[in-house]
Formats: C-alpha cells, structure tokens, sequence
C-alpha cells in the first residue's frame, strides 16, 4: 500500500465519525446514516473499503468501468492517481511493423498441404502422436499477435498537507458503481468520488470540501514509451493523442477540468492548474481508430467521437451526471440479493480477508465469513456490468483493466476455458445485457474462422483455436495448447444458453442460429471415422493442456455432441431447416458421445484409457458434460454422474497444479453440479485464501475469469435449472443452513427467490417472464405447500414426489409456501 504521507494516522471508522464530517459525507453516500452510532460503523457485502490508500494496481486500487472504458482509482493523498484503459487499443494486427507480414491470417498462412493428414495418419497407425513432433508439422508462426494496452494515467496532484491527515477512508460501493476517498487533512473534510457511466460514456472524478476555497490541483496526463504522443491544453480541457509504434493505431483522451470557484488555468505543457475552488469536476473521454472489421480493423480517427461524448457531457450538472450513471448501474446490479448469514463488519476489506488467511493458514480448513463469500459474489458481477455492455468488446483476461504493455497472455481471449468462464454469470445472474459484446465478438470471427477452416483445417464453415485477439486472430501457433477447433464451439454455447434463460426467440433466430449452424458445417466436414470403432470422432484432439494428441479426447467429443444437440434443439424451435437437422441428426447418432469409464471409476479423459489416478492437472476439460454441459446428470445418467465425482474428486485431492484461481472457479461449479454444497463452499474458500487480493480481484496474477467463474459458481450452489427442471437449493452448505436470496434466473425465463431455514426452502418465489411449462424441484415440495399468484386466480398445479408442475402465464408471480 501507499506509504502513509507525513503525519497520517490510521483512525478507527468510529474515531472518524466521532471527529465528525468525514465518514457523515462517507456513510451518507451509502444511505446508512442511521441512529444507532454502532450501525454506522459497519458496512454490506456490497462494499470493499480500506483505511489507507493503494499502491499495487492488481492488489489494492478498486476498479470502475463502463463496458469500453476502465480506470482504477488509488486514492492517494498528496496524489491521485487514475489509471485508464479502452477495449480497443492493442498493438499487433494489421499494420504491425515487427514481422512485414499482413495479418489477415489467409495472406501468411504457410502453405503445409499434407501436414492435418499426415498427423491423422500417426494417430491412426500409433494411436497418438507426440506433440513436439506433431506441432512441427501444424503450427504456425504468430506474426504480429500484439497484446492489450493500457492507454495512460491522470494525475491530479495538489499540495501536501502541512499537518495531520486523518479518518482516511477509501470505498469501492458496487451497488452504485461509485468509488469514493475521504480523509481529513489540515481541518477540512475531503471527498472525493469515480465512476464509468455508460450512458454517458465518460469516467467522472469529482472533488469537494466542507470549507470554501480549499480545491487546489494540477491535472496531468502520463502514458508509455511504446508510442508518440503530443499534449496540449485549452479552456480548461487535455487532449493526449498519439499512435502506438508497433502498428500505428490512433489514439485520444480528453479530460474536460471544471471548476467551481477559484481559478482554472490551462499550462503550455499540456497541464491544468487548479487554485482555490470550492468544488472541481473530471470528464474523461478516449477512444481509438479501431473498428471490428476483417481484415483491416481500422476506423474512422478517434478525435471527433471523442470530441463529440466529451462535449455532450460537459454542460452537464454532476448532480445529473451520476444520477443517470446510479440509475443505470443500480437497475443492474440491485436485481439481484442473497443473504446467507453475512454480517456487516467494521473492519476494513483487506484486514477482514488478511484475518480469514491468516486463520486459515494456521487452523486448517476454516470456513471463511459469509461476508467475504458474498463479496466474491458480488464483485464477479459488478465487474461483468463494468466490462462488458452493449457497443463494447467482449470482457477480455483482465475485464477491461490493465497497466501494462506487455501483460500475461497478452490479456487476449482465450476459448479452452476462460473467455467462456467470464460469461457463466452472465444469464445466471440476471445480466443479459452483458451478452451482446460476446455476441458481436462471435459474429466477427465468422469471416476469418472460415479462412481458418479452408487453409488449416480442409473444411468448410468456420472455426477459430485457442487463442483469439480483436484483430480476427483464429489459427494456431506451435504452442500445442492453441490447437483447439472444439473450442469454437464450446465459446458458441453462451449464445445458446442466452436464448434458453431469456426464451428471446428473435436472438435465437436472427444471432445464435447461424453462428450455430455454420459451425456444425465445419464439423460435419471435419470429423473422421474412428476404424477401431466405427463412430465419429475428432482427429487430432488434444485435451487442454496434456498432451499427446489422439483421437476423439472426451474434451473434443463431450463439446461437439452438445453443439449437435444444441443446433438441432434450435432449428426445432424456430421450425427452420428441416433437412439440414436431419443431417444433422443423422451425424450424431454415428457420433463417439465421449463418455466413458475408466478402471478406478473415473470419467475418462481419453478415448484409450490414460487417465493418471494422482493427476492434479489445472485443467479438467473431460468434466464439460457435466459443467457447463448437460450430458451427464444424477437423474439421466447416474452412472455417469458417478464417475464423474470420482473424476472430479480425485483430481480435486492432488492440488499440486490447482492453486489457480480460475481452477477453483471451475471447482465450485463442478461440485455445485454434483450436489455437494459443502466441497464448493470450500472450493470458494480455497480461493479467497490463496487466490484473492486484498481489492478481491483474482491473483494469478490478476486474472478475471476466477472472479466471473466464482460468481457463477455461487450461484449454482443456490439454483439449477439445466436438468429439464428448475431445481433450488440444489447444494447448499452446511454453514448456510439459514437464508433467502432474490433475482437468480433459471432457463425457461424464470426468476426464483427462495427463503430457507435448516437449509430447507419453506418459501420459493418464481416470476414468469414468457410463460411455459415450469418443473420445480425442491424437498419442501414433499410436504403441503399452498401456491398464490399476482395477477390471480391461482392455476392448478401439481406437487407430489418433490416436483411442482405448472403451466405458467407470461409475466406472472407465483409464491409457493410450506403449510405446518
């Protein structure tokens, strides 16, 4: 953290209210201006806070976004520092200056035309083929990948207090996207507050004090070297344009300064000075020239929208300005409540999860506090809101937030697991408007997939591998681990899963259809026929990330059976392309269902049986019929079901590889799918324990997806809905025997709440959006129950074997109760 500036003290939450001013200002941001003086020193599982200010980026700043735009706050005294991304401003692609290729991947294909065959035939004849041997032969050079940018940092440095500073305080409030600093230096209260608002696609700073004349700073842009840059300043207005060196991508930010009272003066070097006013507040808008175009990526320049969102803004009072940003962050994030016991606490965010670590580490397997799971919950979706909005790229490694130029795994998308996992909340959780940039992103790998598919893959169609960019990037390198077509359509899935919890059939037949239906001709063309068999199977296939490669790995087959099925669900319910389904449908009966089990019980991994017992690999691909899929379930395949706790277990057992925070993730949603509440409430624990910084994003380092795949995680703990049924409570913890929760959607476009006492529900509410057939399982269905409706009458039902049936109206509530 930041080294305390001279004469700092940190002061207990009650002693800065005590002193009276700043933590009023705090609390009343909050609404928890209550009074009783000890429910004013204590905060809800929706709010991170800390006594001091940060100095790690990826530990300790708190991170505000608006889908495109990202920033993270530090909240320094002397100086604030604002550091700030756009979704679109990477290097490498078109234009790049370090390889002289074009990087439209079908101008620097290099021409293998017998290398897919010949490794097909090593399989066949060896049953495997080594995967030194066999990328020689498959991989290709990646000219000119690139790697997400940060765009630069705002300074606003003003003078250093001559004596004490005081209740400092720094809060990131997820229900109102508002992160806020107060501290008292020299007698007068200070606050300030950030934000993203995406309705007006700006990032706001705000500062005032409880005294007349005592706002006094200099605003400053800063950005790295790996590009030219000019600054300059005018009517109280920045501008930092500049391109990046590596494929001159135009890029611009602006920072309106408005001050009121004092003086505002703007300096020769592209600085801004304010001296003496009562309140001050900062626009900033930026952008780039990229456009989401195969093959150039390239747009109009970015001054003029720029301009033009600044400008728009400008007149505007603050008052509106976060009034609208509240409204429309709070409509997302409010829609969604889960109590299981959490208290409010009065420590600060980093000291309560230190003391949980440190419990931990001494004692053992220790439960965390119901506050810091619930904290994981929520900032999964607060960052999703803040990542991912409509007319924004799709949430990349790191959201939409990175310091670096040359940061871990180039912050790309990567489709063996991760850009999938930071979208398992998305509908889940009731954030569908989060879908559409995963959507458009999908939509604009069609054109360079099927370069793919012809030049690398020998069919038609499209597909993409492993690792994709923004630049249409779809092949593969000579890393083994980005050989991957299945992951195409595992990434594919998300559009399908949107349909089934909105039932937004004009999506389905208009977005998801055809990306679904072009991708099943690719497989259709690609994959071969096993001789040792006779089924269908994928050759090579290669399970992320062991090799060798074989044929028909349960990764590859468990995914492509899903596509087959999802596709051909689709086109029954849109009554389309009868003939194409029958193919189809044809095509998957000779299809090898990748479902095996192996001589210890487990589910295997390979076709042959070379599952390890003592594996503790990171990755555990063979489990996606289980999750996210739906091949295996307790009630459909129960010796499936099986052998997949066996699998999950065991590789559970061996921790050696695990200690990844998307690994856990994936955990948590596995054993919620296998019932077991207690072993994903630990998984979730694991994580806050070992891959959690003290600002809870994910440390490996900062990687988002164990943020996004927790919260999913979380929530199928609380609800399922993939089995034919909507299922509550499904795996509950012993440690949340009591609670309620509201807002979690179930496919079929249903919402449910539920209230539970001795972990069983004694009330379940369900609201309707599409009407249609509801299942409801529940072991409070065993017992008499009574059921009302809004707007009544109340229809016939069933409920008898621990299912309720009903044939729901659209846009009706139901509660159904227990009757003792």
């Amino acid at each position: 953290m930041e080294a305390r500036p001279a004469g700092f003290s940190r002061r207990s939450l009650l002693g800065a209210a005590a002193a009276g001013g700043v933590y009023a200002l705090t609390a009343a941001a909050f609404g928890r201006v209550t009074a009783q003086a000890e429910e004013t020193t204590s905060v809800p599982a929706h709010v991170l806070w800390f006594d001091e200010p940060a100095t790690l980026w990826q530990e300790h700043a708190f991170p505000v976004g608006n889908g495109s735009a990202g920033a993270m706050i530090f909240g320094g005294v002397n100086s604030e520092h604002i550091q700030f991304n756009h979704d679109t401003l990477w290097n490498g692609g078109p234009g790049s200056v370090d390889d002289g290729h074009d990087y439209n991947w079908g101008n620097w294909y290099e021409e293998r035309p017998t290398a897919l065959s010949d490794v097909r035939a090593t399989i066949e004849k060896d049953g495997s083929a080594d995967v030194v041997a066999a990328m020689k032969l498959l991989g290709q050079t990646k000219w000119g990948y690139g790697a997400y940018q940060t765009f630069g940092d705002l300074y606003l440095d003003r003078p250093s207090p001559s004596g004490t500073v005081s209740g400092y305080r720094r809060d990131l409030d997820m229900a109102t996207g508002i992160a806020s600093v107060a501290f008292t230096a020299d007698g007068v209260n200070f606050r300030r507050e950030f934000f993203a608002s995406y309705p007006d696609r700006v990032i706001v700073s705000r500062l005032t004090a409880d005294k007349a004349g005592q706002i006094s700073f200099t605003a400053r842009f800063d950005t790295p070297d790996n590009r030219t840059v000019a600054y300059s300043a005018q009517e109280g207005r920045i501008t930092m344009r500049g391109a990046l060196t590596h494929n001159g991508m135009v890029f611009e930010a602006q920072v309106q300064v408005l001050a009121e009272g004092g003086s505002l003066t703007s300096n020769a070097n592209g600085t801004v000075t304010v001296t003496g006013a009562n309140a001050a507040t900062l626009l900033l808008t930026l952008g780039t020239n990229y456009a989401n175009s195969y093959p150039t990526y390239r747009g109009a320049d970015p001054h003029d929208a720029v301009t033009a969102a600044l400008n728009a803004v400008a007149h505007r009072r603050y008052d509106e300005i976060r009034a609208r940003h509240v409204t429309d962050h709070s409509g997302l994030f409010n829609r969604v409540s889960i109590d299981i016991g959490q208290q409010p606490t009065t420590l600060p965010t980093d000291e309560a999860l230190q003391a949980f670590k440190n419990l931990r580490s001494t004692q053992g397997k220790v439960p965390a506090d119901p506050q810091l799971e619930m904290l994981h919950f929520q900032i999964g979706r607060y960052l999703l809101i803040g990542s991912s909005r409509p007319g924004s790229m799709p949430a990349n490694l790191q959201g939409v937030w990175n310091d670096s130029v040359s940061p871990d795994w180039q912050s790309d998308y990567t489709t063996n697991i991760n850009l999938e996992m930071n979208y398992w909340p998305s509908d889940l959780t009731n954030l569908p408007e989060t879908v559409p940039p995963l959507a458009d992103f999908i939509e604009s790998l069609r054109e360079p997939g099927r370069v793919t598919a012809r030049k690398l893959l020998g069919a038609g169609g499209f597909a993409t591998m492993n690792h994709i960019n923004v630049f249409g990037y779809s092949g593969v390198s000579t890393n083994a681990s980005t050989w991957s077509p299945e992951s195409t359509a595992w990434l594919i899935r998300q559009l399908w899963e949107h349909y089934l919890f909105t039932q937004d059939r004009e999506f389905l037949r208009t977005r998801a259809y055809p990306i679904l239906r072009e991708h099943t001709e690719f497989w259709l063309d690609y994959l071969m026929v096993d001789k040792r068999d006779g089924t269908l199977v994928v050759t090579p296939s290669f399970s992320p990330e062991e090799g060798p490669f074989t044929a028909g790995c349960s990764y590859s087959q468990m995914i492509i059976w899903d596509l087959f099925t999802n596709t051909i669900e689709a086109a029954k319910v849109l009554g389309i392309d009868d003939a194409y389904r029958t193919k189809l449908e044809a095509t998957k009966a000779k299809l090898d269902p990748g479902l095996r089990i192996g001589s210890w019980g487990q589910l295997q991994e390979w076709k042959a049986d070379l599952d390890e017992q003592d594996n503790g690999h990171r990755h555990m691909s063979h489990s996606y019929a289980l999750f996210p899929g739906n091949q295996i379930t307790a009630e459909g395949t129960p010796e499936y079901f099986e052998a997949a706790r066996v699998t999950v277990e065991t590789r559970t057992a061996h921790t050696a590889q695990n200690d990844i925070g998307w690994n856990r993730a994936q955990k948590v949603n596995l054993f919620a799918r296998l019932h077991n509440g207690n072993m994903a409430r630990e998984q979730v624990d694991h994580l806050l324990w070992r891959n959690t910084f003290p600002n809870f994003l994910n440390d490996w380092p900062f990687q988002i997806d164990g943020n996004f795949g927790v919260t999913a995680g979380i929530a199928e703990m609380l609800l399922q809905s993939h089995a034919g049924f909507v299922d509550v409570l499904p795996a509950l913890p012993d440690g949340w025997a009591q609670g309620s929760y509201d807002g979690l959607r179930a496919r079929g476009a249903f919402t449910v709440g539920a209230s539970w006492r001795d972990k069983v529900p004694y009330e379940i509410r369900v609201s309707s959006d599409a009407g249609g057939p509801l299942r409801l399982h529940s072991p409070m269905l065993n017992g008499n129950v009574r059921m009302e409706s809004d707007p009544g009458p109340v229809p016939r039902y069933d409920a008898s074997g621990g299912v309720l049936t009903l044939d729901t109206l659209p846009h009706h509530r139901y509660r159904i109760w227990t009757v003792r």
